[in-house]
């Protein structure tokens, strides 16, 4: 340990890797659930899923789709050194689908009547990325 360390500036942020031919198939147009079936790891992939059926007014599905990405957005960043808690910052394109699947999770659950998830599901984004929050809500 340094002795100019700052032991109260919390955990360092988590960058989770790229999956760079997941989101280039997303980018180019292939469907979310083909890229979700190839690249099960791919939280961005379960979220667009989970978007998609709740604007379709299919709030479980959305759920199912949404806590999937979730879970394995969560092994995700626990490889990458995540202990936890600590920022999971919006500005790095890779993070955005678990925040996605995180925030997708918070209004599913909402809809179908968890509300105490949805309060976790909203505190646990706020706490993660404030400016997924923000960008989130919109």
């Amino acid at each position: 340990m340094e002795l100019n360390e700052n032991l109260l500036a919390g955990p360092p942020p988590t960058l989770l890797p790229d999956h760079q031919e997941a989101r280039e198939m997303i980018e180019t147009g292939y469907k979310a659930a083909d890229v979700a079936a190839r690249f099960p790891a791919y939280s961005a992939a379960w979220a667009t899923l989970a978007d998609d059926y709740f604007a379709k007014g299919h709030a479980v599905t959305s759920y199912a789709f949404a806590r999937t990405g979730y879970h394995r957005g969560l092994d995700q960043l626990r490889r990458a050194g995540w202990k936890g808690h600590g920022p999971i910052p919006w500005e790095h394109e890779p993070n955005r689908g678990f925040l996605r699947c995180l925030n997708a999770l918070a209004r599913a659950a909402q809809a179908i009547g968890e509300k105490d998830e949805a309060e976790r599901c909203n505190q646990f984004l706020r706490d993660s990325s404030p400016a997924a929050a923000d960008a989130l809500a919109s």
